[in-house]
C-alpha cells in the first residue's frame, strides 16, 4: 500500500537534518558538497538528505555544474513547496513538531541579544485567529524572500520557527 504525498513528505519534514537543509537552500542553491561544508555533516549524508527532499517536491534543481569531470546538482528550496503537506493525521504531525522543537533547541544554543519569544495556550475568537494566521503567514513569506547565502556581508544569522495550530480537547 502506497502512502500519501502528504503523509510522505511530512515524514520527509520531520528529520532535524532536512529542516537545517531546507533553511540553508531558501537563501542560495548548494551542491551537496557546499550544503555539507556549511551544516557541518558529511557529503554522502546531506546528498541522501537532498535526494529525499527532491523526490518529495521540498527541493528544485536549480543548476548542474561540472566540478572536477563530474555533474553536480545545485538544489534550492521553495518556501511555499511545503504547503501541500497538510495532515489531519495527528500522529504525523507531532513527528515535525517534535524535529523542529529538537531544531529549535540545537539554534538556541546560539542564542543573541535581540530576538522576540511568545508562547501561548489561550482562547481566541475566529476573527482574532485568522488574523493571527494572516500575520504568521506574512512574517514567514517576509523572512523567505529576504533570505541570503550564508555569511553575506551585511546579513545577519536569526532563527525564526512559527507553529501556530486550532487545539482539539479529548
Amino acid at each position: 500500500m502506497s502512502e500519501s504525498p502528504s503523509l510522505d513528505g511530512l515524514r520527509v519534514l520531520a528529520h532535524p537534518v532536512r529542516l537545517r537543509i531546507l533553511s540553508l537552500l531558501t537563501g542560495v542553491a548548494m551542491s551537496a558538497a557546499e550544503a555539507a561544508r556549511e551544516l557541518g555533516e558529511t557529503q554522502a549524508n546531506i546528498s541522501y538528505h537532498l535526494r529525499r527532499l527532491h523526490e518529495a517536491g521540498l527541493l528544485d534543481v536549480a543548476e548542474e555544474v561540472r566540478i572536477r569531470g563530474g555533474l553536480a546538482k545545485r538544489y534550492r528550496h521553495d518556501p511555499e513547496s511545503g504547503g501541500r503537506f497538510a495532515s489531519t493525521n495527528p500522529q504525523e504531525e507531532q513527528l515535525l513538531i517534535a524535529a523542529m522543537a529538537e531544531e529549535l533547541k540545537r539554534r538556541g544554543e546560539f542564542l543573541g541579544q535581540q530576538g522576540s519569544a511568545t508562547d501561548a495556550e489561550i482562547w481566541v475568537d475566529r476573527e482574532n485567529w485568522e488574523k493571527a494566521l494572516e500575520h504568521a503567514r506574512e512574517l514567514s513569506e517576509l523572512l523567505h524572500a529576504a533570505a541570503r547565502p550564508p555569511r553575506t556581508r551585511g546579513t545577519i544569522p536569526v532563527s525564526a520557527t512559527v507553529s501556530l495550530f486550532e487545539m482539539t480537547r479529548s
